[in-house]
């Protein structure tokens, strides 16, 4: 099997549900309040700064960790497929039956601090822009994810990286579809409000 095992070892990294676990320690279920989604957006909301903070950084190591031990063993294209898979596993979590749950947008942060630090700062400054401006994480976040796929085509960056950059940013886009028919119907929940 050689090291093959380390993408299922990705899958299972990224499966872990840090914002689940940092909920049980307040006696709150995160797939039931807020969006439902055990992401790093309803920690915060729902959980608070602190813990919404340590959520974001278990997400985005997750991320790290499985794009890093991937790529360690099989260059590009493993790490690449290795931070796919991690994405996958918290977005479709084998925990809660593979029904659709965190949004990968954290752990894509992770992934691509590892494998393309430069996009990073492109994108984390577009998610904190947009954020500031409107107060929606969601739209930053989907901007985020745009930049990431722009980033990479601009740069000419190397052929995983692209395809990393088209394939991650139209699932984080596909999962926000019901956030931006809120956002058009005006009922997008906006940071700073908590809601139970």
């Amino acid at each position: 099997m050689g090291n093959y095992p380390v993408f299922l070892l990705a899958y299972f990294l990224g499966a872990i549900p840090f914002a689940y676990l940092a909920g049980l320690s307040k006696h709150i279920d995160v797939r039931k309040h807020g969006s439902g989604n055990i992401g790093t957006t309803n920690a915060f909301r729902l959980l608070g700064p602190k813990l919404g903070i340590a959520v974001l950084c278990g997400d985005a190591l997750k991320g790290a960790l499985a794009a890093g031990l991937s790529y360690h063993f099989f260059g590009p294209w493993g790490g690449i497929a290795g931070g796919l898979l991690a994405m996958a596993g918290h977005s479709w979590n084998p925990f809660f039956r593979f029904q659709p749950s965190g949004k990968g947008v954290a752990a894509g942060l992770g992934i691509i601090a590892v494998l393309m630090p430069r996009v990073t700062l492109a994108a984390l400054a577009v998610f904190l822009i947009l954020v500031l401006a409107t107060r929606y994480v969601s739209l930053g976040s989907a901007a985020a994810a745009l930049t990431v796929a722009v980033s990479v085509l601009v740069l000419k960056m190397p052929l995983a990286y692209r395809v990393f950059g088209v394939v991650a940013a139209s699932v984080v886009l596909i999962r926000h579809r019901t956030n931006f028919q809120r956002i058009l119907q005006g009922t997008e929940h906006k940071i700073g409000k908590r809601k139970r």
